[in-house]
C-alpha cells in the first residue's frame, strides 16, 4: 500500500498526532513530547501550516450543549438536464450554519450533507427555509442519527 503522505517524516507525524490530541498545548510541551528542541519544533509546525498539512485549529463543541442535539444525514439528488451544477449547490449548502459537512458523491444521490438541528421541528425549518429554496434539488432522503460512536476529524498514520 502506498504511503498516503510521502513527504511527512516520522517526526512530522509525531507532531501531527500530538496536535490532534491537544491543539492548545504550548510549543515547549509539544517539543518535549516529540523529542525536539522548541526552536526545531516551532519551525516544523510552521512548515506544516504553510504547506497546508495543518489547515487551522479549532474547538470541538458539544452540539447538545449549544442547542442542536440532533444530527441528520442528508442525501440530495439534483434535477438532470436543467443546467444546475452540483458544485454550486454544494457551495450554497456550505453557507448554511446548520450544515457541518457537504460532499459531492456518486450513486443515486449527488450530494451528502451532515446537518445539526434542534429536533424534528428544527429540521422541518431547515428544510422549508433552506434546502427547499435551493434551485435544482429534485429529491432528498434524511436519516436521523441515533448515536455517534466515532467522530474524528483527521488521522495521521
Amino acid at each position: 500500500m502506498p504511503d498516503p503522505a510521502p513527504n511527512l517524516s516520522d517526526t512530522d507525524r509525531r507532531i501531527l498526532r500530538e496536535l490532534q490530541k491537544d491543539g492548545r498545548q504550548t510549543n515547549t510541551q509539544l517539543a518535549e513530547r516529540v523529542g525536539l528542541s522548541p526552536s526545531q519544533c516551532w519551525q516544523r509546525v510552521r512548515k506544516l501550516e504553510e504547506s497546508g498539512v495543518i489547515r487551522g485549529y479549532t474547538a470541538r463543541l458539544d452540539h447538545e450543549a449549544i442547542g442542536v442535539p440532533e444530527t441528520v444525514l442528508l442525501e440530495i439528488a439534483m434535477e438532470r438536464n436543467e443546467g444546475f451544477e452540483v458544485e454550486k449547490v454544494c457551495e450554497k449548502l456550505a453557507t448554511f450554519p446548520e450544515v457541518l459537512e457537504v460532499r459531492m458523491t456518486t450513486g443515486n444521490f449527488d450530494i451528502f450533507a451532515k446537518v445539526v438541528v434542534s429536533g424534528t421541528r428544527g429540521y422541518e425549518a431547515f428544510l422549508k427555509d433552506r434546502l427547499y429554496r435551493v434551485a435544482g434539488v429534485r429529491q432528498s432522503r434524511s436519516v436521523f442519527s441515533l448515536r455517534c460512536y466515532k467522530n474524528e476529524t483527521s488521522i495521521v498514520p
